[in-house]
């Protein structure tokens, strides 16, 4: 043992740090266990480069270990008194509410604020937290500095609505979903802006949204090198392993359009996930094993030792900085009651709480190390709890008559943006011919020696024939035309999505490759001189969709001037996100007052091609969305052919549901998302087989601002598309009193309805309108048709099964309509297929069978 053994270099010093190479076994093995055997246990030798596990080592492996001054103590000790206190505080004056508090991981204040001073000393201006239930009121008061008595009005009755005109309180949420936002000052003189997402109980799900919107940020704030920009996610234990979403997030870390310099993960580890032990909730050894995938280095520390936990926090703010990857902290430490304060844990972990129930608190044993250091005194010790004593007191006062001075509604850059209660007026979308035709030219061009497949080149000669009119614009080319104008006029662009680059079916071919080197050309990339970098961006995403659509979303919330788009390979996928669906996408406004204009195309139709590959299930978009199908919106004629005669429909509605059949169309519905003066998602049942259907497509003239029939003032989206043989758009148009049927329809079904009706010879009799937009319902287009139409029986057609598609959201909204016309109540004939339980069949010879059956029971009885 007293033996001297060459030990070697690590960046050019000796081991712990010292100039010598050699040592004595004792001497290291001391060494060696005061770095890795007391609170602090790490491990990265996982790590694969070098360079990094050197890094770490030299600032883990130290003679003389890491310690603070007394001032950086009393500063500790003050944050931990927050911490424990308000606690015990909300404990004494709201028994019987739920709170889920931090009590038994209170060092995780005084360890986020010790982060941030780190983080902003090393350049960081910007801060977006994601972070679960437990312990958010404590983070919201204590580190992102909402305001004490807007916490404590939340817990008297709720925050009184605001009575200003105009302003939309939505429905709320429960008071540990909420965020906040502050501009808080450190230590070192600089400002760091924090800012706390709110999310539903769906541990994990807020993760990709944090990192979505810390890229967001990134990009609009040029941070290059993403030095000033950080995500810090807080997770649960028994989430951290169980959750997939977790892994999904890991997995876009370094990927080029998702990667933010790294995310520093704080997992609050209690031991228990609800009533469930470790043993039973995960297979690996930790539950932070998940982060090895990525090799980011994993820092577990006691929760007890407050000192421990602001180290390991500020060595991951430096090792996230320096080497702009993820890093992980376990902070291991208890819950010193149930899953919630009114749960009884003893039923399940009776050991475990008999021991909590003898254990000190972190701020108890805190205090009794600096007495016994003497940095302070028991004097010292009072005046501090009394201090904070007293602003808790003086903020539970203040939060029984709580009123918001300024409403916590959007960031500056979305100030100009109107609520649901603010009328907006519906813009022209349409463009004018020169300029038009000037982004449709840029759009063609790419570089002369890049050696671009032959087919694809056919595909951009055809596209500069649509653009000289020659030919009509498909599926392709006109969402290029939609991204290149936005662009033109100064809005951000950006699509991801698996295969989105060259799209699931080979019709966008936004990416062209060179076929001898590999080299990549974006024609929407280079569109005039000057274009930023990342202005226009396409991206071909990792397999998710939970985790992608999530990041989509963060990354729209961010700014209004932006379209941002996420398209899902199949529709049939997007139910692997339904979460974002649900809790955040369809009902954030109304929760937590955040508006987004994230597109969300969804490919739908029946093909034949089974049932996971024909139906993104459209029944249940239309069933989230909040419109009441017998609450008619009243309606100002004199504004039809303005824009302005809707009110405020759409921006009362939670979201968009669209079913659009021609290329026109749908650049009008994506211009559309941007010019307004307010944000709304937007779900698009995106087709398939029409990207190259020799019908859907439109004139060159139905992109431009100006109305050929001389009515509209601008152009515009159209919500419903009349039978082709009509031009009166007026709400009382003449009535065709010899057309016996109606039939209604929503997407590319329309196009074998039109033939069928063609080659019966029909189009007399029989007339058929599409509804572009289920949601919210165009109420005042029906009423025109069957104004129009008032001795035709209506038909409703869709390819899917009955009990699934759009049947049972537009029968309701029918009948409506003819009771508001006072129209005899006459059934919606339907024609389609039978419920079933499956979407579709998996068999050809059966779907082409029920596919001609549709359309037999359309015209049935002609």
């Amino acid at each position: 043992m007293k033996q001297e053994i060459y030990l070697g270099k690590v960046n050019g010093k000796g081991i712990f740090g010292q100039d010598e190479v050699s040592m004595t076994l004792d001497k290291w093995l001391q060494l060696a266990r005061q770095s890795y055997c007391g609170k602090i246990g790490y491990e990265y030798m996982h790590i694969s480069e070098r360079e990094q596990c050197d890094w770490l080592r030299e600032r883990i492996e130290r003679i003389k270990p890491y310690s603070y001054d007394n001032n950086a103590k009393v500063m500790l000790y003050d944050r931990l008194a927050w911490a424990t206190m308000f606690e015990h505080f909300l404990s004494n004056k709201f028994t019987a509410a739920k709170r889920f508090g931090l009590e038994g991981a209170e060092t995780l204040i005084p360890g986020m604020k010790s982060l941030i001073d780190k983080a902003a000393a090393l350049g960081v201006d910007d801060i977006v937290f994601g972070m679960p239930h437990r312990g958010r009121l404590n983070v919201l008061a204590n580190v992102v500095r909402k305001p004490l008595d807007a916490i404590f009005a939340e817990f008297h009755t709720g925050i009184k609505p605001s009575s200003e005109e105009g302003v939309y309180t939505g429905t709320g949420d429960v008071k540990y979903h909420l965020g906040t936002s502050y501009d808080r000052p450190t230590h070192s003189g600089r400002r760091v802006h924090l800012s706390l997402l709110a999310n539903p109980s769906h541990l994990e799900a807020v993760d990709p949204v944090v990192v979505g919107k810390v890229r967001a940020k990134q990009y609009y704030g040029n941070d290059v090198d993403r030095s000033k920009k950080m995500s810090i996610l807080l997770h649960g234990d028994g989430s951290f392993a169980g959750q997939g979403v977790v892994y999904e997030t890991f997995d876009m870390s370094a990927l080029p359009d998702y990667e933010v310099g790294g995310t520093i993960h704080i997992v609050v580890n209690n031991q228990v996930a609800f009533t469930t032990d470790p043993y039973e909730s995960r297979s690996s050894a930790h539950c932070t094993d998940v982060a090895k995938t990525v090799s980011a280095p994993i820092f577990h520390v006691n929760g007890d030792d407050a000192e421990a936990v602001c180290h390991v926090m500020e060595l991951a703010a430096e090792y996230r900085q320096r080497w702009k990857k993820d890093v992980v902290i376990d902070l291991v430490c208890y819950r010193k009651y149930g899953h919630n304060e009114i749960d009884e844990p003893t039923f399940t972990q009776p050991l475990m709480y008999e021991a909590i129930k003898r254990h000190k608190t972190a701020l108890e044993l805190y205090r009794d190390k600096l007495l016994g250091e003497g940095v302070l005194s028991k004097r010292d010790f009072k005046d501090i709890d009394k201090r904070v004593e007293n602003l808790l007191v003086e903020g539970y006062e203040g939060g029984k008559d709580y009123v918001p001075k300024e409403r916590d509604w959007l960031a500056s850059h979305w100030k100009a943006f109107k609520s649901p209660e603010q009328l907006s007026r519906i813009r022209n979308t349409g463009v004018p011919m020169d300029a038009l035709k000037e982004v449709g030219q840029a759009i063609c061009k790419f570089p002369d020696n890049l050696n671009v497949h032959k087919a694809i080149r056919r595909v951009y000669q055809n596209r500069q024939k649509m653009v000289d009119g020659a030919e009509d614009v498909d599926w392709g080319m006109a969402e290029a035309l939609a991204f290149g104008t936005l662009l033109k006029e100064g809005n951000h662009v950006r699509l991801s999505g698996q295969d989105c680059e060259r799209g699931t079916f080979s019709h966008r071919h936004s990416v062209l490759h060179d076929q001898k080197n590999g080299q990549r050309f974006v024609p929407l990339a280079n569109l005039f001189d000057g274009q930023p970098p990342g202005f226009f961006t396409v991206s071909n995403s990792s397999l998710s969709e939970f985790g992608i659509l999530g990041f989509e979303l963060g990354y729209s919330m961010e700014n209004p001037n932006s379209l941002v788009l996420w398209e899902a390979q199949f529709g049939d996928f997007a139910n692997t996100a339904q979460v974002i669906f649900d809790q955040f996408l369809s009902a954030g406004e109304a929760k937590w007052l955040r508006q987004s204009g994230l597109v969300v195309l969804l490919p739908h139709g029946y093909d034949g091609q089974g049932p996971e590959h024909s139906s993104a299930r459209m029944e249940r978009f239309l069933q989230m969305s909040d419109e009441d199908p017998e609450d008619i919106p009243e309606i100002d004629e004199s504004q039809w052919f303005k824009g302005g005669h809707l009110g405020g429909q759409i921006q009362r509605s939670n979201w968009q549901i669209c079913n659009v059949t021609t290329p026109s169309n749908y650049f009008h519905m994506l211009r559309r998302q941007i010019h307004r003066e307010f944000r709304k998602p937007l779900v698009v049942f995106s087709p398939k087989n029409l990207l190259r259907h020799p019908k859907a497509k439109s004139p060159i003239t139905e992109f431009d601002d100006v109305d050929e029939l001389g009515e509209v003032i601008g152009i515009r989206f159209k919500r419903l598309i009349m039978d082709k043989s009509q031009t009166d758009r007026s709400p009382y148009p003449p009535v065709e009193e010899d057309v016996k049927r109606v039939v209604f329809c929503s997407g590319k079904i329309y196009y074998e309805l039109d033939a069928e009706r063609e080659a019966r010879g029909l189009e007399d009799v029989v007339h058929i309108c599409r509804i572009e937009q289920l949601a919210p319902f165009p109420f005042d287009l029906l009423k025109r048709e069957m104004r129009r139409y008032p001795n035709a029986e209506i038909t409703w057609c869709q390819e899917e099964p009955k009990n699934m598609g759009a049947y049972w959201h537009v029968l309701p909204r029918f009948q409506s309509c003819q009771k508001f016309l006072d129209l005899p109540a006459a059934n919606v004939r339907y024609a389609g297929r039978m419920t079933s339980a499956a979407t579709a069949t998996g068999f050809s010879e059966i779907h082409a069978r029920e596919q001609k059956q549709v359309l037999l029971d359309a015209f049935e009885g002609f």
